[in-house]
């Protein structure tokens, strides 16, 4: 619940607070160029990102792979285009950190790491499930109650 009033209250009002103190730093129109110019480069980023991971994809599954880097670099790279696309600098510094490639290829590491840690920890669920669903379909096997009955329906 902390995570979404920091995101949702406090976050503008700190971009706010920041553009302000660089427009009286630089001036009004600088300001105002900066972030159209990371507004422009936003989209741009989100538009390449979305063809090249989609030739990437095709390419790697063509080849009969999986193309799963491909498509979390993709992924990153919209997001970092998004955050470009927001107005305000510091989600511009977040999302220029995020078009750098070791950045890149160490959050795909991070998430890859997490994915298959909740992978296990799903199998392991979903087997336990099983194995309980099993021995609960065989006691039933054995203990079948069939109740015979009639019903009518009566509409008004």
């Amino acid at each position: 619940m902390r995570v979404f009033f920091l995101l949702f209250l406090v976050f503008p009002l700190l971009e706010l607070f920041v553009m302000i103190r660089v427009g009286s730093s630089i001036g009004a129109a600088a300001t105002l160029l900066l972030v159209l110019a990371s507004g422009v480069l936003g989209v741009l980023c989100i538009r390449l990102a979305g063809l090249t991971t989609a030739l990437n994809v095709r390419q790697r599954m063509a080849q009969g792979e999986v193309p799963n880097r491909e498509m979390l670099n993709g992924l990153l790279l919209v997001v970092a285009g998004g955050l470009l696309f927001l107005p305000g600098f510091i989600s511009d510094v977040i999302g220029l950190i995020g078009l750098l490639p070791m950045t890149r290829s160490w959050l795909i590491k991070r998430i890859a790491l997490h994915m298959t840690q909740g992978a296990g920890q799903t199998a392991g669920f979903y087997s336990a499930k099983q194995t309980y669903s099993q021995h609960s379909k065989e006691a039933q096997r054995t203990q079948v109650q069939i109740i015979e009955g009639e019903f009518e329906r009566k509409d008004p």
